[in-house]
């Protein structure tokens, strides 16, 4: 993994923030995961119909695709840190074992890039956008022709 980072020390609060919250994603831990947001939390993902608001729409979301690809774990392939602002390059990988997106399972094994933009302040995410490749994931269920 290859890292940017504005501070002179080089490993700055704001990349083990980052770190630490793919390690408790691929944990599955929702508790660990959802601690690293801000009440005022506001996020955006592609896949979702709304914002989630607070750790408890994080939650939801999570749950959600824990238990669609229960074995899904995150790569960090580049982590670019500049002040509060950190932008994750990731993929996740994981077989599709329960209904994600109204799709049921398909029992097939998925790999899906994306990228994250995270707001930090006092330590905690306060807003976040999950970009990632929706057309990819819907490839490798069978449900678009490869391109």
């Amino acid at each position: 993994m290859s890292t940017f980072n504005d501070t002179p020390a080089g490993h700055s609060s704001s990349e083990q923030l980052i770190t630490d919250l793919i390690a408790a994603w691929n944990t599955h831990d929702l508790d660990r995961a959802t601690a690293f947001f801000a009440a005022e939390y506001e996020g955006n993902d592609v896949a979702q119909v709304g914002p989630q608001h607070g750790p408890a729409g994080i939650r939801r979301a999570l749950a959600g695709y824990f238990q669609a690809i229960p074995d899904v774990t995150f790569t960090l392939s580049d982590l670019i840190v500049a002040g509060e602002r950190a932008v994750a390059l990731w993929t996740a990988r994981g077989t599709h074992l329960g209904t994600l997106m109204n799709i049921p399972a398909s029992g097939r094994h998925v790999t899906v890039r994306g990228v994250s933009t995270f707001t930090l302040q006092e330590g905690q995410i306060t807003k976040a956008d999950f970009i990632w490749d929706v057309a990819g994931l819907l490839r490798a269920i069978g449900l678009l022709p490869e391109l």
